[in-house]
């Protein structure tokens, strides 16, 4: 028998574990209400895809015909395509193939800083930097900010994204992401440096980026009348959504309606109150009009948590079928997040209460006891760095940045449970040569959701964990939890997020 025989008689079945080996599908191992669900798909940036991995999906379906059709699931369920020239080529040939597209779940959109107009003139720049940008080809950036106005004026994009999110008729997650390759990095490094000298004459912003590519996708998304339900944008602006938020009011609301779950992360702390109190009425709206939601997290920069009360944003609605629910830096009453826990007490799975400061007057154990007596369905807390709003200002007050980890070593990750954790965020599609960049995600720059992250060291020694299971005497009340009401450290947090569930701090694994 031939080896090409013998290849065209192992069965599908067989063929299709192989390539779950070379290429699995995380995404479904992991339900919206598990707790490894939300921190990836919230807080985590992409990872550049493997190039073996893709490499050896490509090569599978080189293989035969046969082997070629299998493949093509794995190759299309995600696709990424960056705000380019070439990228807007690649994604416009694949949409002509409708047997490619019908598998796409996922779609990411891979947005780069715009060029302003008129502070483009990057040779001038580098004539200037004496020698600090030497590696740099001023003709490279040149045609990326030529490339970038001919595509906006041109239309091309909307061109192009209108037809694939037709094409994609099994959609369901859409993502807007901000990327850099590593000349894009030095670059920015070296305006950020000097930036009275640099920015008359080259400067790169990332509003007006966010602003365009979140009106065409969802121009497009209307268009194509798309049935996706998700959406995430981990780097949004929130002067973009100040621009859009009087542009087309109907074309949100019939985004609203298909929403299953919405994760959005504002990274820019800058008049944040004001910003995001204009936007209360489009947050209201848009709400309302989200029934069928499943999931939520709204997100802000750690170091510079928000100061509106939670009903500016949510506005008393109520969300019957609501699984998991998550907000990132707030100063909040106590009674706030009662109030809102109570109000889906019945369906609620997950609550996620990341860098959530409570103000004077109001502490932790009153929230824990609610939690622990009244939320019906409730599988996992997390408390990650949750502390007082007193002792937060205290602490980092005239700090430009806070440490990501405690500096004793221990990790406050929300990963530190037996959920999966390893949801891929990126599409592997994304190989060609010429685009390796395009997963490259500027997640250790200040302006990612990861550089605002806070981990608060503990000062003092955390009180002893103390069973609460039927090896000793279960605790009478929360006032035995060591809360103070003047600050929290890293051990009480873990201990709280288990006796909250009814799992027991000293027994339970992590």
């Amino acid at each position: 028998m031939s080896r090409t025989a013998g290849l065209h008689g192992l069965s599908s079945e067989l063929l299709k574990d192989i390539l779950e080996h070379i290429d699995s599908d995380p995404e479904k191992c992991v339900s919206i209400d598990r707790r490894a669900y939300l921190s990836v798909e919230s807080f985590r940036p992409p990872s550049p895809p493997l190039p073996s991995q893709a490499q050896d999906i490509g090569s599978f379906r080189l293989v035969c015909r046969k082997f070629g059709e299998l493949g093509i699931p794995h190759q299309f369920t995600r696709i990424a395509t960056r705000f380019s020239r070439t990228g807007f080529q690649r994604l416009d040939r694949i949409c002509s193939h409708g047997h490619l597209t019908k598998h796409t779940r996922k779609f990411s959109y891979l947005i780069p800083y715009f060029y302003v107009q008129g502070r483009d003139q990057i040779g001038e720049l580098l004539l200037d930097a004496d020698g600090d940008l030497h590696p740099l080809d001023a003709a490279f950036f040149k045609r990326k900010a030529e490339d970038q106005r001919d595509i906006i004026r041109s239309g091309e994009d909307l061109r192009v994204l209108k037809k694939a999110m037709a094409a994609f008729t099994s959609l369901q997650h859409v993502q807007i992401l901000r990327v850099q390759d590593e000349a894009d990095r030095t670059l920015l490094d070296y305006l950020n440096e000097n930036e009275d000298s640099a920015s008359p004459v080259v400067e790169l912003r990332w509003t007006p980026a966010c602003t365009h590519a979140t009106k065409t996708i969802g121009e497009a998304l209307v268009h194509g009348r798309s049935p996706f339900s998700r959406f995430s944008g981990p780097m949004m602006n929130p002067q973009s959504a100040l621009m859009l938020k009087d542009g087309t009011p109907a074309t949100g609301l019939s985004l609203a309606e298909r929403l299953t779950c919405l994760e959005l992360h504002f990274d820019d702390g800058v008049n944040l109150n004001d910003r995001m109190r204009e936007l209360s009425p489009s947050f209201k709206r848009v709400f309302s009009a989200a029934s069928n939601m499943q999931a939520v997290h709204i997100g802000f920069p750690s170091r510079v948590p928000l100061n509106l009360r939670l009903e500016e944003i949510f506005h008393d609605v109520y969300w019957e079928k609501l699984r998991a629910f998550g907000i990132q830096a707030w100063r909040l009453e106590a009674e706030e997040v009662i109030s809102l826990a109570r109000r889906h007490r019945k369906t609620l799975r997950g609550l996620r209460l990341r860098d959530v400061q409570l103000k004077e007057g109001s502490m932790w154990k009153d929230v824990l006891t609610m939690l622990r007596a009244e939320m019906e369905q409730l599988d996992w807390v997390s408390l990650r760095r949750v502390d007082y709003s007193t002792h937060f200002d205290e602490m980092w007050a005239d700090s430009m940045e806070v440490p990501d980890d405690p500096p004793d070593g221990s990790s406050d990750s929300d990963d530190e449970d037996d959920f999966v954790a390893h949801l891929s965020v990126q599409s592997a599609e994304e190989d060609s040569d010429d685009e390796n960049s395009d997963a490259r995600s500027d997640a250790d720059t200040d302006h990612g959701p990861e550089a605002y992250e806070l981990a608060l060291a503990p000062d003092t020694p955390a009180s002893l964990p103390f069973c609460t299971c039927s090896r000793s005497s279960f605790p009478a009340s929360a006032d035995d939890l060591g809360d103070n009401g003047r600050f929290v450290v890293y051990h009480q947090r873990k201990m709280w997020e288990k006796w909250v569930v009814g799992r027991c701090p000293e027994h339970s694994s992590p």
